[in-house]
């Protein structure tokens, strides 16, 4: 499968890693995609480390394991640097995807010699200035769409808010914000390096 592309996730309970990591394979998958999106489940808990996964692919998937190699890493709170390995396997023609506002400097500092390409995006800006409150979930899903280019930025954002009409039936008003995040997040998305 020369064309599979692998994502981790590295998230805090209550963040969305995993919630933003189901939707990412919906759209996928709503593109003719082959996907996986799951979870690894551990003594999850509000604020604590948790890791999710995707597989996306345009042939039919046959790996049914943790993804060890992933071609991107999406870390949803910066304050995992320092608490694990989120460089672990990751490929250096891919990329690691970080939600924080610190400089190139002190990112290459945190992440064990990884020589690939970097990107930040400030998610909590983001999503309080589109939503009210911090959910950086919406935000760091634009950004892996943007930087792995799964899809085009005009398919993911006709599949979203699809999606958002589904899974905010009962709160519509919600829906404006999220599509606002996902278009700033596509456009503030940066390489650091």
């Amino acid at each position: 499968m020369s064309n599979l592309i692998e994502i981790r996730w590295h998230g805090r309970g209550g963040q969305g890693a995993k919630t933003a990591s189901l939707l990412l394979a919906d759209a996928a998958f709503n593109t003719g995609k082959y996907i996986q999106g799951f979870p690894e489940y551990g003594p999850e808990r509000m604020g604590a480390p948790i890791t999710a996964y995707n597989r996306i692919s345009d042939e039919p998937i046959t790996i049914h394991s943790n993804i060890y190699d992933p071609d991107y890493v999406v870390v949803v709170d910066d304050t995992l640097l320092d608490a694990v390995d989120v460089t672990a396997g990751l490929k250096e023609s891919g990329a690691i995807i970080i939600n924080t506002t610190q400089d190139a400097e002190f990112l290459k500092s945190k992440l064990n010699g990884y020589n690939g390409a970097i990107y930040k995006i400030d998610a909590r800006k983001i999503s309080v200035e589109t939503l009210g409150k911090y959910f950086p979930n919406t935000p760091m899903l634009a950004a892996v769409v943007k930087v792995s280019q799964i899809m085009s930025d005009e398919a993911f954002l006709e599949d979203m808010i699809g999606s958002f009409k589904h899974k905010f039936a009962k709160k519509p008003e919600v829906i404006d914000g999220n599509m606002a995040a996902l278009r700033m997040a596509l456009e503030q998305v940066e390489k650091v390096n």
